[in-house]
């Protein structure tokens, strides 16, 4: 979609007219929405730069002219377009980024990432250049035409209020050197120099033509993107699918099929635990329906599951451009109806109402996920929800579906990959937790490692020796300690602490989205929204103060809950409100937590308890359990860590 297109002369004519910001603002209200005035303010600085820039008759004044382009499927919008053809034959679209940035923070530990004063103080922000490489990687990857006919894409990005300094400029550090080199920097003074890489690729005028080439073609993902997915996943032993999974998967692209084949929506629901292969199933799908010629993403609300599956699955970040194919769950708000062929969700349990940082955008994320697609595919367990906001249900899939005209269909996964191939100790935890009564009070399969430990720090001992093996064991905490914003970025001061045992250890670091596969991260804990979705080999869980057992049954208090944990945001005035209907509800919410973080682990979890009389309720459950499996074969499933264990 283009907001604003003319040819080089016509742009010319409007900004001297003072008529271009006009021209802007009537096509994007009608085109996109309402804008804002700081965008106004942008377009109107930024032109000025750009009719100096074009302000040159070696550049054809019959070349093309656009701004803001959004590109198909996303909600991405090029600042800056200028087409015409290297030589008679070859047509070429220069992409240009503008920014009014002044000042710039390079970020260590994090691809491509700079820091910037934006509307609310220092805001952390893709690189100028990365911007501009992956807009140009994403109109290459998914419109046809550009690559049938070959069209060249030549990315930069123009920062006409920054000065570069030194050799030593933050904005143009060796850090950044592989976009930089993708995608030129120019600067405040670089007019010429951006003439001159204008000029190297617009040597004729297209009368416009590119751009309505790449306006009207066709949207379908390109080989080299199929290609580069299917080298990705073949051979890797994480995303391989069996039993059930495979079932799901066939009946998940024939409902795909069908809805492009009869133009109807169609809607899958994908219920399971802990374990039963989800989110395998769910990558496995974006895959293939990608390599079928689908537009299809994979979404999530928590981002932790999305940057693991997206690095483990791409390799090499910085020459992969699978980046699009993952997104959050609130990228949908003003999206199309049937905009993409298919949407992936996993920890549909997690969608929320609203949507935005400040949760007033949209109407509801269930909804909107399904209209903006043919078909909708939910991962969802409804035991998982973890905060109040936390609105996904299969009856509100049900209910949208509906409303929607949505063909719905159900199904559910039962084999547990998790916990050494035992949905026994599910159950179990189920039954100890006191979510529900199973049948499996005494009895959490084979071979798989429970351990209480009277000592946090032998825990983390332990988890640590187990990480040398594979970088796959990892500790978590129930969210009882205060995140400290002020030391957040320092893995050497502590958060959770328990002075008695002269332990520490800080909360996962703000710096880095990818902490769950992160070589030095077994030196933090994980929250759960940062673990939520993914699993390990072995998980240690330091249980706080919220979770504790007295008069004979297993309690929650909300209360023993840090100042800095949102999960419970709004709990005491709804308490207030409704007494009843608040406290099953944060009961619930702390018990699903444990719940879900003493199911990380696929061989073994450890567990230490702030709470003493929940510690010798574990070891009261684990000793039934030993009476229960009297064989020397079971005896070995369980062990009580009371001191250092020795590993097996």
């Amino acid at each position: 979609m283009l907001v604003y297109e003319s040819t080089k002369q016509e742009f010319l004519q409007d900004v001297f007219n003072d008529e271009l910001t006009n021209n802007i603002i009537n096509n994007f209200n009608e085109k996109i929405g309402s804008v804002n005035e700081a965008e106004v303010r942008s377009w109107d600085n930024s032109m000025q730069f750009m009719f100096r820039v074009l302000m040159d008759p070696e550049i054809p004044k019959d070349s093309g002219v656009a701004i803001e382009f959004r590109i198909p499927y996303s909600s991405k919008r090029v600042d800056f377009l200028i087409t015409g053809k290297s030589k008679e034959s070859n047509e070429s679209v220069v992409i240009v980024e503008l920014k009014q940035w002044e000042k710039v923070e390079k970020i260590e530990g994090k691809e491509a990432i700079v820091k910037t004063p934006m509307r609310y103080g220092m805001v952390e922000t893709t690189h100028p250049s990365y911007q501009a490489w992956s807009y140009a990687s994403l109109i290459k990857d998914y419109n046809e035409t550009v690559q049938q006919e070959d069209i060249e894409l030549y990315p930069c990005a123009y920062l006409h209020n920054y000065i570069i300094r030194n050799e030593g400029d933050p904005l143009t550090d060796n850090i950044y050197n592989y976009y930089i080199e993708e995608a030129p920097i120019f600067a405040k003074g670089d007019a010429a120099k951006l003439r001159y890489f204008i000029k190297k690729y617009i040597k004729y005028g297209d009368k416009k033509e590119t751009l309505y080439k790449i306006e009207k073609g066709k949207i379908r993902p390109s080989k080299s993107l199929q290609d580069s997915l299917n080298s990705m996943l073949r051979g890797n032993q994480e995303f391989i699918m069996i039993d059930e999974q495979k079932v799901v998967y066939e009946k998940a692209l024939q409902l795909a099929n069908d809805a492009q084949r009869t133009n109807t929506k169609q809607v899958l629901v994908v219920e399971g635990g802990p374990g039963t292969g989800k989110s395998v199933l769910a990558i496995n799908l974006l895959v293939e329906l990608t390599n079928r010629g689908m537009v299809a993403q994979y979404v999530t609300k928590n981002a932790a599951p999305r940057h693991i599956y997206a690095n483990k699955l791409k390799g090499d970040f910085r020459k992969s451009h699978i980046d699009n194919l993952f997104k959050g769950s609130g990228s949908y708000v003003n999206a199309p109806k049937d905009e993409f062929d298919v949407l992936i969700v996993d920890e549909a349990h997690r969608l929320n109402e609203k949507s935005g940082m400040f949760q007033n955008l949209g109407e509801n994320q269930v909804k909107e996920l399904i209209n903006t697609a043919k078909t909708t595919i939910f991962f969802i367990d409804e035991h998982q929800r973890v905060t109040i906001k936390d609105i996904g249900s299969i009856d509100l899939i049900e209910k949208y579906a509906q409303e929607l005209e949505g063909q719905l269909y159900k199904t559910e996964l039962v084999s547990q990959f998790r916990c050494n191939g035992s949905d026994g100790y599910l159950a179990w935890i189920d039954d100890v937790l006191q979510i529900r009564e199973t049948a499996n009070m005494n009895f959490i399969g084979k071979d798989y490692d429970f351990r209480v430990y009277d000592n946090p720090n032998i825990l983390l001992n332990d988890i640590k020796e187990l990480n040398k093996i594979n970088n796959k064991s990892r500790v978590v905490a129930g969210y009882c300690w205060n995140w400290n914003k002020d030391t957040r970025m320092q893995s050497d001061v502590p958060d959770i602490v328990i002075p008695e045992y002269n332990f520490g250890i800080s909360w996962n670091l703000g710096n880095t989205e990818t902490w769950a596969i992160d070589e030095n991260s077994v030196n933090e804990a994980g929250v759960i929204h940062t673990c939520q979705g993914l699993e390990f080999d072995y998980v240690g869980v330091i249980i706080g103060d919220d979770l504790i057992y007295q008069e004979g049954r297993v309690q929650t208090d909300y209360t023993k809950r840090a100042k800095t944990d949102r999960s419970l945001f709004g709990i005491k005035k709804m308490m207030k409100e409704k007494p009843e209907e608040a406290t099953k509800l944060a009961d619930d919410i702390i018990r699903n937590t444990y719940r879900t973080l003493l199911t990380r682990g696929q061989k073994g979890c450890f567990v230490f308890c702030t709470n003493k009389p929940l510690a010798d309720y574990l070891r009261e459950r684990i000793k039934n359990v030993r009476e229960y499996k009297a064989d020397d074969f079971f005896k070995k499933d369980i062990y009580v860590a009371e001191s250092k264990p020795t590993y097996k």
